[in-house]
């Protein structure tokens, strides 16, 4: 599994100021939806200074005159007409800074997924084989949905800071003295906040840590599930997902815990500041300074103040579990993306291969020589049969033939050009690679065999003949058509392995490899499919045999020792190598023979 210095994880402590710069980073290819959504909350804010206005004015005109039977109908009307106005304004800034501050997180979040696609897709497989894929599929899941967190509340609290300009310029306009009192309490709930964010940046860190760890374990024991199931693994991966869980668990309460005694402070305050403008404010009416309307004017505009308060203090907590995932992220994004030979076509006809000197160990192992010194020249349309023990090398030579060893592909020539010169697009038209675990994706046959679409039925149906596969698809009740499950699980191991043996044909390469690609089908179906490959393919073939029968098709034999080239020559001219000899001895005595 990839760790964090595997891929290069930024462990930047994450603080509220570091995520103010990635706020500002993501912000800046997305200014106009988020700058109309702060215009809505600069609206609602305008609208919420208008509203206790309002509520004074109707206090001093319209419920005060009624005590005293002095109201006019005019006056209600109008009371009503201006609660409908302000109401509207109100709900027209909520609603604009709610649309559009959520289509720019969706932005956000979008473009952060498309940057993940085109880099998972554009690195070598080297880079690929250090990273896990829970890690990958987290990235494009939960990190990138965590990422944009802090720019739902974002909008809002800018509306903290119209309706602290707005209320003020309107307390001072009520009365200097009050004002004051609210001097006081806007800087005290901003200290309150501030120290919010201090307790909860590492438990929200570690919290952030944690949800990518249970994500991880969930898709190991998922993925494997065959294996858990039938080697008893099953409560031992529970405790390990429970284990994780209750780390988890504790870091989250930790967080709630800091919350609710915040939250104390930062609900009573707005409240205690309402109770000071009530005993201040009776003073102040009874020595003719200040009216009845003022004071409920002056109430509400606190009372007000509580919720957006609350809001900016869940945007610093949010800002900390952005930084978290955009650590992990980053590396991924900002990994420099290998620069692509220009697409110039495949070349045409069976390849010839030249594997000129090539070492490989892997880089978890390097001490360990997978392959040593390997030099192999196949000529345009022989077949050559790969064989050896176990651990010997030969899927390790096959994945250096296709191009999937990304660290020899100088080493390389297929066709008369270097794999390292091939253009993505090329070397996929051109050589056709076929893996023992063939690989399906939950579509039809059809789709399967035909990634792109772009062939003919006729041309699906040959390849499919080829494979020994056109029979027994035809015999569905949709043929090709027929939809398979998700890696393939309605079909058998031998039917997976001539879909995509098929799905390699298709495509008519110059270069077949079939690393041990036909072992789950029985011998009589191989060698229909092996003499339909002479027959009717015209390509190189390198093949992973571990049956006499398909080695004896074969135009020449390489027998791979421990990582090295021991033999190379016909079945009949190797069987003088004892060591050879006792391989395919071996063979036969397991029922081939």
């Amino acid at each position: 599994m990839a760790t964090n210095d595997d891929l290069g994880v930024d462990d930047t402590k994450p603080t509220v100021r570091a995520g103010v710069r990635l706020v500002r980073t993501l912000l800046r290819p997305h200014i106009p939806p988020f700058a109309t959504s702060v215009i809505g909350s600069a609206v609602f804010a305008a609208g919420t200074v208008a509203s206790a206005t309002a509520l004074g004015w109707i206090t001093d005109r319209v419920v005060i005159d009624s005590f005293e039977g002095d109201i006019a109908g005019a006056s209600a009307v109008t009371a009503a007409a201006l609660i409908i106005a302000i109401a509207i304004v109100r709900s027209l800034g909520v609603v604009t800074r709610r649309y559009f501050a959520g289509m720019t997180a969706e932005r956000v979040e979008r473009s952060t997924r498309q940057a993940l696609a085109q880099q998972y897709l554009s690195q070598p497989m080297s880079w690929l084989r250090r990273a896990s894929t829970g890690r990958l599929v987290a990235h494009v899941d939960s990190d990138a949905k965590v990422l944009t967190h802090s720019l739902h509340p974002l909008p809002f609290s800018f509306g903290v800071l119209f309706l602290a300009i707005f209320s003020g310029v309107r307390l001072v306009i009520i009365d200097p003295w009050i004002a004051l009192i609210a001097l006081f309490l806007f800087p005290a709930m901003t200290v309150i906040n501030s120290l919010y964010s201090r307790f909860v940046e590492k438990p929200l860190a570690e919290s952030q840590a944690e949800v990518a760890t249970v994500a991880g374990i969930a898709h190991e024991s998922f993925e494997g599930a065959l294996i858990v199931k039938t080697l008893g693994r099953r409560q031992a991966e529970v405790e390990r997902f429970d284990a994780a869980a209750d780390n988890l668990r504790a870091r989250r309460q930790q967080v709630g815990f800091i919350r609710s005694w915040m939250d104390i402070f930062r609900h009573s305050l707005p409240q205690v500041g309402i109770l000071v403008v009530l005993l201040v404010g009776a003073n102040r009416i009874s020595s003719g300074s200040m009216s009845p309307g003022d004071i409920v004017e002056i109430a509400a505009l606190f009372g007000a103040l509580a919720i957006p308060m609350l809001v900016f203090g869940f945007l610093l907590e949010s800002l900390i579990p952005s930084v978290v995932a955009w650590n992990r992220l980053r590396p991924v994004i900002e990994a420099p993306i290998p620069e692509v030979p220009k697409q110039i076509g495949r070349p045409e006809g069976p390849l010839e291969v030249v594997v000129d000197g090539v070492s490989f160990a892997w880089a978890s192992a390097p001490d360990d020589i997978v392959l040593d010194d390997i030099a192999l020249t196949i000529a345009p349309g022989e077949m050559v049969a790969i064989v050896g023990s176990t651990g010997s090398g030969k899927s390790t030579l096959c994945a250096a033939i296709a191009g999937v060893l990304d660290d020899v592909d100088d080493h390389v020539i297929v066709g008369g050009r270097a794999l390292q010169d091939f253009h993505p697009a090329d070397r996929a038209e051109a050589i056709a690679y076929v893996f023992q675990e063939a690989f399906l994706f939950a579509e039809s046959i059809r789709s399967n065999i035909d990634l792109d679409g772009d062939s003919s039925h006729e041309s699906v149906v040959m390849a499919a003949k080829v494979a020994a596969a056109d029979e027994w698809i035809s015999s569905l009740a949709q043929s090709y058509d027929t939809p398979i499950g998700e890696r393939g699980v309605t079909v058998s191991g031998g039917q997976r392995q001539r879909i995509a043996l098929a799905r390699a044909l298709v495509r008519d390469a110059g270069l077949v490899i079939l690393d041990d690609a036909t072992s789950a089908v029985d011998t009589v179906v191989e060698q229909q499919i092996l003499s339909h490959l002479r027959s009717s393919t015209n390509a190189t073939m390198v093949i992973v045999a571990n049956r006499l029968a398909t080695i004896a098709l074969a135009d020449r034999v390489v027998h791979l020792v421990d990582g090295r080239i021991g033999a190379t020559g016909s079945h009949d001219e190797l069987l003088e190598n004892d060591d050879y000899r006792e391989l395919v001895m071996a063979y036969a005595e397991a029922g081939d023979g």
